[in-house]
């Protein structure tokens, strides 16, 4: 049966019930959209603050292949099991972007019987944060084209605007355009260039704020380019916060939805795991723990991207502390890091399961070595997966003295996954975390990109050329030698070649760009090819998306 078959015989329960009687939420503190969706209001948000935590738990998985991990089913599945188990537990994701949905990924919110409901809802529009999103994002890159149209007065140098625009599609044919064209009164031609929503800055910055003020104040701090004496010019130079906030003064708010088996999930923002840090919001996740004993939350990508940026960026800026790490994998995935061929998969092959094991390998090692954090592997479990198999692979992972649990949530929901919530809860009983960061604040950026890059990627060094090196030591010597750094490269290996599977090491890391996401408040470095704008593939996911006789979707996964 397909995911959406699943979803649409699933029987939920009114949101505003489910608030009341599972998390104590009333009435008059949240605000439905429908039945089975809602946003919290944010005087409730703020009024939990006095009350205790409870733990945090990380989901993260092995280098993404095209096998798949199904690290969002594993994090719903999870939920569901601790619930199930008699904790009380709520999981925190990301939304997904319409990009994906209709081209190749498909949809993000779970899979089998581990699914988030409404699934029509989520994986299509939502509540309308990603569009609240865009709009804010366009409005000021209109504000900025008007404010040169008008005179100029701050002097931007219209060769140097950095703010781009965005939509919430793959569209390839809006990665380089021209804006302008037709006269003096349709602005100054220049180039330019869209990206996908999940890209934008804006989006990084409403996931990393804490309130509404909090939010202006990163908005203004936006750099959008450079005056003709190569100043930073920001966005707060043309009085472009305010209205701004404006449009995200609704998105800002955590959206409340449940699982299949009717577990509240908070489901809130979607930044890219490359170029940001690829979390679900920080209002979500300190909403969600200060209502649950356990949160059940993910990271973007494989351990490496999304794990090092959850710790280094998001726990380093909100004061999160994790006290677990789940890291997901696939014996199909594993075989697939060994030089196994995607058509071979299915096929038991214990060779390749045991060449691909360093990938995993290293996961768990920067975990646990790191950044302090206990972990468990959990195993995805597929049905062509054989015994000899999953014996090898335990006895493999043994003298790391790491538990490994086969977990079938994606065919038996909450129950197929009681195992792995038992292992989480004793481990996070017996084992208290010792979190460190990978570096210090007040380490110079260079370094911080260094200990990133050979610590967790296994490289031998980094290369720039004198004109990166040169802006990296220009935001270090005006103040922002502070901020975290973020490096963009493939989620698809430990290198920036997306064709080198397993555990490389002594690889060379190349950053060919960098800009201060300042409003976000963290460094992107470029790492090899990274796009902003995907295409389409040959037969996207939108082929098989329609509506049937009786106006039901079809074709969504």
């Amino acid at each position: 049966m397909a995911d959406i078959d699943i979803a649409r015989k699933a029987t939920l329960r009114k949101i505003t019930e489910l608030a009341k009687e599972r998390l104590g939420i009333d009435e008059d503190n949240i605000e439905p959209i429908g039945h089975y969706k809602a946003k919290l209001n944010m005087d409730f948000v703020h009024s939990l603050e006095d009350r205790e935590d409870g733990k945090l738990v990380l989901v993260t998985a092995i280098s993404p292949t095209p096998a798949g991990e199904g690290k969002t089913t594993t994090t719903i599945g999870l939920g569901d099991a601790l619930n199930k188990i008699g904790k009380k537990a709520i999981m925190c994701l990301r939304e997904p972007s319409l990009g994906p949905c209709f081209g190749r990924k498909g949809g993000a919110a779970g899979g089998g019987y581990a699914q988030v409901v409404p699934m029509e809802d989520i994986n299509l529009h939502f509540t309308g944060d990603f569009h609240a999103i865009s709009l804010a994002h366009n409005l000021l890159a209109a504000l900025i084209d008007n404010h040169i149209h008008h005179g100029n007065t701050l002097g931007l140098d219209d060769r140097r605007i950095t703010w781009n625009r965005v939509v919430d599609l793959n569209d390839r044919g809006l990665r380089k355009i021209m804006t302008g064209l037709g006269g003096l009164a349709n602005g100054h031609p220049r180039e330019t260039s869209f990206a996908i929503v999940t890209a934008s800055e804006i989006m990084a910055i409403l996931c990393l704020s804490n309130s509404l003020q909090d939010l202006k104040k990163r908005l203004g701090n936006i750099i959008i380019g450079y005056d003709r004496n190569k100043e930073l010019v920001r966005a707060s130079q043309i009085n472009a916060q305010g209205p701004m906030v404006v449009l995200l003064k609704d998105a800002i708010k955590p959206n409340l939805v449940q699982t299949l088996e009717n577990n509240p999930v908070l489901i809130h923002g979607g930044p890219f795991g490359n170029i940001a840090h690829g979390c679900n919001s920080v209002i979500a996740t300190k909403v969600g723990l200060k209502l649950a004993d356990y949160v059940v939350t993910e990271a973007g990508f494989g351990a490496d991207l999304g794990a090092e940026k959850f710790i280094n960026i998001k726990c380093r800026k909100a004061g999160l502390r994790p006290s677990l790490v789940v890291v997901v994998a696939t014996i199909r995935a594993l075989k697939y890091h060994g030089g196994a061929d995607l058509k071979t998969l299915d096929t038991e092959n214990l060779t390749t399961l045991e060449k691909g094991l360093p990938n995993l390998e290293r996961h768990i090692n920067n975990i646990r070595n790191h950044f302090g954090l206990p972990c468990i592997v959990a195993i995805n479990h597929f049905t062509a997966d054989t015994d000899a198999e999953v014996e090898l692979l335990k006895q493999k992972l043994a003298h790391h003295g790491v538990k490994v649990v086969l977990a079938s949530h994606w065919a038996d929901g909450g129950a197929g996954a009681v195992e792995l919530a038992e292992e989480v809860v004793e481990k996070i009983e017996t084992i208290p975390p010792d979190l460190k960061f990978l570096y210090e604040d007040d380490e110079p950026l260079w370094d911080k990109i260094k200990k990133v890059a050979i610590n967790i990627y296994g490289a031998s060094e980094v290369v720039a050329n004198t004109k990166v090196r040169a802006r990296i030591k220009n935001y270090q010597d005006n103040g922002y030698g502070h901020v975290p750094v973020c490096l963009a490269k493939t989620q698809y290996s430990f290198s920036t070649d997306p064709l080198l599977r397993g555990a490389p090491s002594g690889h060379v890391v190349p950053i060919n760009d960098v800009y201060l996401a300042a409003g976000a408040e963290f460094l992107v470095l470029i790492c090899g090819d990274i796009m902003t704008m995907p295409g389409l593939p040959k037969k996207p996911a939108a082929d098989q998306i329609d509506i049937d006789e009786d106006g039901n979707v079809v074709g969504l996964f």
